[in-house]
């Protein structure tokens, strides 16, 4: 679901920190640059970044119905997906990148080729720009989730794909309709243009929203699980989407439970 995870051109957005970068950020962002400059990059990135988070999960899943210790952290313990059901979720995800993804940001790059500033982001800039990121995809996530939800004919025709899962894990995560893959994409791509996201803030953002999507469909709840980091029930986390996997009518946010608490659909 999320899906900055889904969409790569964004990187390719001119960026608006042009002040002097820190340190901290200026010789990462002095090698980042040269890679950017590929027209290649954005999917590859994507593509990996996405498997790798994906990885793990599915080496816990292959481990755990040998490993009872590991068990107790499945939010459902008797579940592990079969080559069956992780192979078609692989398979739809390359499809995609391949016959949406990668032709879109080579169309966007031979429209318009890359402005890239010399100097890094400030690190507070940074963060506070991928914190504005999510809580802008999580409003806008929550409207067209709970849209595709309320209306059968949205539901049957686009997002019932998503659904087909269940229980979830985490290579399930991008299995979806090539309609909410373009939503999300979308979503991303005009968030980063509206607050004028340095190109590293916007791979950063990447990383973190594919991170929080691949983890909310896990199926693990560990000590460490953001949900559990956040305080104050501020984040909803893995619990909270596998909840709505199973009851479909509540907690449509993809990852903070304010709009679901504002709205009664928090459960």
């Amino acid at each position: 679901m999320s899906a900055a995870n889904c969409s790569a051109h964004p990187f390719l957005q001119p960026g608006a920190g042009s002040g002097s970068g820190p340190l901290l950020l200026q010789p990462l962002w002095d090698r980042t640059r040269v890679l950017i400059q590929s027209p290649f990059f954005p999917i590859i990135f994507g593509l990996t970044t996405y498997l790798g988070f994906c990885l793990p999960f599915v080496v816990l899943d292959a481990l755990s119905p040998w490993t009872p210790a590991l068990r107790r952290y499945k939010i459902h313990p008797d579940f592990s997906p079969s080559v069956q059901q992780l192979l078609p979720s692989l398979g739809q995800t390359l499809y995609q990148y391949a016959v949406f993804v990668f032709p879109l940001t080579l169309l966007q790059w031979a429209s318009r080729a890359p402005r890239l500033p010399t100097d890094a982001p400030e690190l507070l800039e940074l963060v506070c720009h991928i914190l504005l990121c999510l809580l802008l995809f999580d409003a806008e996530f929550f409207a067209w989730h709970a849209l595709h939800h309320k209306v059968p004919w949205l539901y049957r025709t686009f997002h019932k794909v998503h659904h087909q899962k269940p229980p979830s894990f985490a290579l399930a995560t991008q299995y979806m309709s090539l309609w909410e893959l373009f939503s999300l994409g979308l979503f991303d791509t005009v968030n980063v243009t509206l607050l004028g996201c340095h190109p590293l803030t916007v791979l950063a953002f990447h990383v973190v929203n594919i991170w929080l999507s691949v983890e909310d469909h896990s199926g693990y709840d560990f000590p460490w699980s953001t949900h559990r980091l956040v305080p104050f029930g501020l984040y909803g986390g893995v619990v909270h989407h596998d909840l709505h996997h199973s009851q479909f009518t509540c907690n449509f946010a993809p990852y903070f439970t304010h709009w679901d608490r504002l709205l009664g659909t928090l459960r």
